[in-house]
């Protein structure tokens, strides 16, 4: 019996990368398996599986998905690389900031360039699997971080595992322009940076 044409290797390995675009996605948004699938209808059985790659997405699930998080399709399914090495920056607003992806591999580092605003000071911790690397532009950052409470300006950095509690936004005096890399449980950057003043210990101790 004739066996079809073999699939185009392009093709297949968009389809492979699905998993862990539609994770970072969500971590991204800072959501629990959880919360999806109360928004989407979509088990989190389901959404377990398509992250892990046990299961193929189909395009239902993957547009009820790209609705919930609010991107274009094409942020969750990729497209087959064609040579051009241009990155396609498409700003968006998530949770009242301004964010940018600077990368699209999935499965590497993600890189976004954040915009904060000055007004952005309520801290909302959350945990999640992952190490993140911040790099303050402009501005000044506070970051959160377990026990610590730390006030980043321009050109200092700090690296954390996001298993440990974190949120970092405005100190309320000016807003920040930051660039966060973020990449999977036991990745981590090359820079780290002390970012913690003796003042504070002091003042913590």
């Amino acid at each position: 019996m004739a066996s079809g044409p073999a699939p185009d290797p392009r093709v297949v390995d968009t389809i492979t990368q699905v998993s862990d675009r539609l994770r970072a996605v969500r971590d991204e948004r800072g959501l629990t398996l959880a919360e999806v699938s109360a928004t989407t209808g979509v088990s989190t059985s389901t959404l377990s599986r398509l992250e892990t790659g046990q299961r193929r997405p189909t395009l239902e699930l993957l547009l009820a998905l790209a609705l919930a998080y609010d991107v274009p399709l094409s942020d969750l399914v990729g497209e087959p690389a064609v040579g051009d090495p241009r990155v396609r920056l498409q700003p968006r607003e998530v949770n009242g900031r301004v964010v940018v992806p600077l990368t699209r591999h999935p499965g590497s580092p993600q890189v976004w360039k954040l915009v904060i605003a000055a007004s952005d000071t309520t801290p909302r911790v959350r945990t999640h699997e992952g190490h993140e690397w911040l790099y303050v532009m402009t501005g000044q950052l506070r970051l959160v971080l377990g026990a610590h409470d730390v006030t980043l300006t321009a050109g200092q950095a700090a690296e954390f595992d996001t298993r440990v509690p974190h949120w970092f936004g405005s100190t309320g005096a000016v807003g920040a322009e930051i660039l966060s890399i973020f990449g999977p449980q036991g990745e981590r950057v090359h820079v780290r940076a002390t970012t913690v003043r003796s003042d504070q210990r002091a003042a913590r101790g």
